[in-house]
């Protein structure tokens, strides 16, 4: 019964490993894909505009309303700046140099994998 049990015991162990690195990338990943694409600076700003617009609709809704394409046109190319820039740094992390290790791609993959999340939550 002993040997049954040293036997369970050894089989269990690579299976607890594995389940702790994998909660450990769970845990990295999502907090990567909770990162917001603006700094509270940036959303404070555009929502101070926004605010601004829908005030401005009560003397003239026109212009409130080419005022609110503006600023959409304005977050939406910020985005487009802030996703380029990510993915130029997650390109840099691996095209570096002809020998990247095994863990660099790994790691590297990870963070596309949480990047490629991140763009389908927009």
């Amino acid at each position: 019964m002993d040997e049954k049990r040293k036997k369970q015991d050894v089989n269990d162990e690579p299976k607890k490993e594995e389940e702790g690195r994998n909660a450990e990338l769970t845990t990295s990943v999502t907090d990567e894909q909770a990162r917001p694409f603006f700094s509270p600076e940036e959303v404070k700003g555009f929502r101070a505009r926004w605010d601004a617009v829908q005030v401005g609709f009560v003397d003239d809704p026109r212009q409130a309303v080419e005022q609110a394409n503006g600023l959409v046109e304005i977050v939406m190319k910020r985005l487009a700046e802030t996703f380029t820039d990510e993915r130029a740094q997650l390109e840099s992390q691996w095209d570096r140099r002809s020998d990247v290790s095994t863990e660099d791609l790994r790691l590297a993959l990870r963070h596309y994998r949480s990047f490629f999340s991140r763009l389908l939550s927009v």
